[in-house]
């Protein structure tokens, strides 16, 4: 499933370490970026390319928030759940957020246009509450924000895939 590109850039990553296991987080990064998520055949691809078993990747893969075993939305929203954020009001953003978008938390809009995964710690205290619009941090947040940031997101252009020499 993988290119040709992304498995030598795995490969040239496993170079950058002193032991090549060091590079599987990395590797899963380019590996997600190349197909969306981290279906089960590539995570055995990627057992392949480290010479381990499927079983300790889908370990790394599992344990790890930001890897995805399923497809995901265009643009993932994180909903902060942490104490500060929570204090402050999280927990409306998060249900009328999933209300807007008619989901539940952690699923994906019919459109396939956003995931809402709520999160622990997003490290933004000072901001809370706040969520996370793909890698950007917004808040403090109020739920009549809400309807501006998913409108926002979708005028965003940010492709599935990313071309592994992009850095």
């Amino acid at each position: 499933m993988l290119s040709q590109k992304t498995i030598t850039a795995i490969l040239e990553l496993q170079g950058q370490y002193p032991k090549k296991r060091s590079a599987l987080l990395p590797a899963l990064h380019l590996a997600q970026a190349e197909i969306g998520y981290l279906p089960l055949e590539v995570q055995q691809e990627i057992a392949a390319l480290f010479e381990i078993t499927a079983n300790e990747v889908h370990a790394v893969v599992t344990f790890y928030d930001m890897l995805f075993e399923k497809p995901v939305g265009k643009h993932i929203i994180r909903v902060c759940k942490n104490v500060s954020c929570m204090l402050r009001g999280s927990d409306e953003i998060l249900e009328n957020l999933c209300c807007k978008l008619n989901i539940k938390p952690g699923g994906t809009n019919v459109d396939g246009q956003f995931t809402v995964i709520p999160t622990e710690c997003l490290a933004a205290c000072d901001r809370a509450p706040m969520l996370l619009l793909d890698e950007e941090v917004i808040g403090p947040v109020h739920k009549d924000d809400l309807d501006g940031i998913l409108k926002q997101a979708s005028e965003m252009i940010r492709p599935l895939v990313k071309d592994v020499d992009d850095g």
